[in-house]
């Protein structure tokens, strides 16, 4: 048995899609609300989050592989419980900030949990991708409103990555543990691409303009933080272009060399996601 964590999120969607497809054994998605998610017809449902530890015994029961994107919270004793359960092989979503960025707050987060994994006395893999394409829905309701985009760092390119991809060497660490185990892979998309590349990719798919406005960061930190608050919105745009690192710009052809596919690029994206912004 294969669980899914974040099952109806970026990653867990095409994850669960691509076992299904690959007819490798029972699959298991974990949701909040079981009513309103739609799965493949081979997967199971089960009800539940990463932080509610009643809901951990029924979601890990059986399970032998965990894919775990983790809260941020109390990942060690979802750990522990996992390796209780008899789960064999966790693949644990990080960031590549671990390695690029690590005196930022979320990336120490992340390494706490890489750490604790390391520690369960399970197998692992550690995913480490970078930006993901899909960041880019944060502008669906500018696009459809008045067909516009307001970013900072239009020309900071950074190697935006599918989430489909992330998905595939996700697929490929659950379904092939033995090859897997103990590595940590970087992930990234074929190419670098800019703020301004990425509002052209969506227009082109879209057939209609899109304007572009870049702002400042100051402009830019004000709206983030009403979300994310002050840090948090610190660290999102040292990442995207305030703090850019030559080992962040870095392009690798890891997904390649995982699953045999090249990565596909943010054009591709756009035009298979271009639903979400009209």
């Amino acid at each position: 048995m294969i669980l899914v964590t974040a099952a109806t999120g970026n990653i867990g969607t095409d994850l669960l899609a691509q076992l299904d497809a690959s007819g490798v054994g029972p699959v298991r998605a974990l949701t909040r609300d079981a009513s309103r998610a739609t799965f493949p017809a081979g997967v199971t449902a089960v009800e539940g989050s990463l932080t509610d530890p009643v809901s951990w015994a029924a979601a890990l029961t059986g399970v032998r592989a965990l894919f775990l994107v983790p809260h941020l919270g109390p990942d060690a004793d979802l750990l522990r419980a996992a390796r209780e359960a008899g789960v064999e092989h966790t693949v644990l979503v990080s960031s590549i900030t671990v390695q690029t960025h690590p005196r930022l707050a979320p990336a120490a987060a992340h390494r706490q949990v890489e750490e604790h994994l390391k520690g369960s006395g399970m197998g692992w893999t550690i995913l480490r991708p970078t930006q993901f394409a899909s960041n880019t829905y944060q502008w669906a309701d500018s696009i459809r409103a008045d067909a516009t985009v307001s970013a900072p760092y239009a020309d900071t390119a950074l190697p935006t990555i599918d989430p489909a991809d992330i998905a595939s060497v996700a697929r490929a660490a659950l379904t092939d543990p033995s090859r897997h185990h103990g590595h940590t892979y970087a992930l990234t998309g074929p190419a670098p691409v800019p703020p301004r590349q990425q509002v052209a990719a969506i227009a082109a798919a879209l057939a209609r303009e899109v304007g572009f406005t870049e702002i400042s960061r100051e402009a830019a930190h004000a709206r983030l933080a009403l979300v994310y608050g002050a840090e948090a919105a610190d660290a999102v745009l040292d990442v995207t272009g305030g703090d850019v690192t030559a080992e962040l710009l870095r392009v690798r052809d890891t997904v390649e060399q995982v699953t045999g596919v090249p990565a596909r690029t943010f054009e591709q994206w756009a035009t298979e996601h271009v639903a979400a912004f009209r």
